[in-house]
């Protein structure tokens, strides 16, 4: 039996509401990647293919899917045409999704008639390394592409969908989604990631928007103050828009600079004072200052529920350009590509090395997952890594917003960010 002879039913896109149908494609792991797209986007995404019968995911696994795919992507770009209607001929947007395992740029541009203009996801994994994975649960990999190119005709979206980087095939496809996804949010809102400066962006996470009041009103903070053998710091830190100013006192001057560069710009007080065995050398005081900056910020972000969670944002710093994507997951992860190699010092205070160090373990114990993509090449490593300071701070403003549309929820279509 043909995916043809089968009725589509129940197909919706609702803009920021939640569709009372379900997603039941009868291919359970690609009804999972159409979720994101409630998660994600805030778009209440339903379709149905045949009968929907309960606890039978994968139905239609042993059907065609290089029709039932495209089919779906079909239905669903019908139904995405008419939210988009309100948004201008030309409008664009831009989002890549970090997962532990992947990273996925996507692009859309509003046209009269969409098609899907670039497409290299494949191979889907390096198990094997040969091919990659043909299959995710019952889905067939290879049709991925024919569920985006049915999205984008019908939708009238121009898509492009890039893998930057991936090893992971499950993760490779669910970063691809999650980017669309979030592309999609940001199209609807009239702004794109790294367009700081429009109109709807201040609306929307401006200094007077409902997004940077709520998030204020939270009054997140966190506090650290040890003691060891080789370090004694103290770390207070308060996402309060950075009134209260920003002070370092690491006995590293490389290193006071980057996290004073990274606070200005994630617009967060923050004062650190260290005294560290730096008669030793420079590894515990960088180490332990970066562990104990990331612990404050997992206790200030608390739950993480309402908030933006994700957001990739670039950084000039004299000839380096970098771009940092982050999502607050508490899965933790740093990938990176920075030349750091031919310098053994940062501005002759900080070894090479612990920097690198360093962001490893602000991440960890932040418990978030980042790419950092080196877009140009410093003329020194201290370009690179201010760069790189300046990019993880304005990534790291936009996660922890709240979105007030999300009304305290989590943006996850597992419902949490618990381990």
């Amino acid at each position: 039996m043909t995916v043809s002879s089968f009725a589509v039913s129940n197909v919706e896109c609702l803009d920021l509401a939640r569709s009372s149908h379900p997603i039941s494609s009868g291919v359970g792991f690609l009804d999972h990647m159409m979720d994101q797209f409630n998660s994600h986007a805030q778009v209440g995404v339903a379709i149905s293919v045949g009968d929907v019968v309960e606890n039978q995911h994968n139905r239609h696994a042993e059907m065609d899917q290089s029709i039932l795919l495209p089919l779906c992507g079909s239905e669903l770009g019908k139904k995405m045409k008419e939210i988009l209607k309100e948004v201008p001929a030309g409008s664009t947007s831009r989002f890549c999704c970090p997962l532990d395992e992947a990273l996925v740029e996507c692009q859309l541009t509003k046209k009269i008639e969409g098609k899907l203009l670039a497409f290299s996801l494949a191979p889907y994994g390096i198990y094997p390394r040969s091919t990659g994975r043909t299959k995710i649960g019952c889905m067939e990999t290879k049709h991925v592409e024919g569920f985006m190119r049915g999205l984008a005709e019908h939708s009238g979206l121009e898509i492009s969908l890039q893998k930057v980087r991936g090893d992971n095939g499950h993760h490779i496809v669910e970063s691809s989604f999650k980017a669309l996804s979030r592309a999609l949010r940001n199209l609807l809102d009239g702004t794109s990631t790294n367009e700081l400066d429009s109109a709807n962006f201040a609306s929307l996470w401006g200094t007077d928007s409902e997004s940077w009041k709520q998030s204020i009103a939270l009054n997140r903070e966190g506090k650290h103050d040890r003691k060891t053998k080789e370090t004694g710091i103290l770390v207070d830190l308060k996402l309060d828009g950075g009134v209260n100013g920003v002070s370092i006192e690491s006995g590293i001057p490389a290193l006071n600079e980057i996290f004073e560069t990274l606070a200005e710009e994630a617009k967060m007080s923050l004062t650190i004072k260290c005294r560290g065995d730096l008669f030793v050398d420079d590894h515990h005081t960088s180490e332990d200052v970066s562990i104990a900056l990331g612990q404050v910020l997992t206790k200030a972000f608390g739950t993480k529920a309402g908030l933006n969670r994700m957001w990739c944002a670039k950084a000039d710093y004299g000839a380096a350009q970098v771009e940092v994507t982050m999502d607050l997951s508490n899965r933790p992860c740093l990938t990176h590509n920075l030349t750091l190699t031919e310098d053994e010092f940062v501005a002759g205070t900080l070894t090479t090395e612990m920097f690198d160090h360093v962001l490893d373990s602000l991440t960890v114990n932040a418990r978030m997952t980042v790419h950092i993509v080196e877009l140009t090449k410093g003329a020194t490593v201290q370009e690179t890594a201010l760069a790189t300071a300046m990019a993880f701070g304005r990534a790291l403003q936009l996660c922890a917003a709240v979105d007030p549309r999300r009304a305290g929820k989590t943006a996850s279509s597992k419902g949490t960010l618990s381990v």
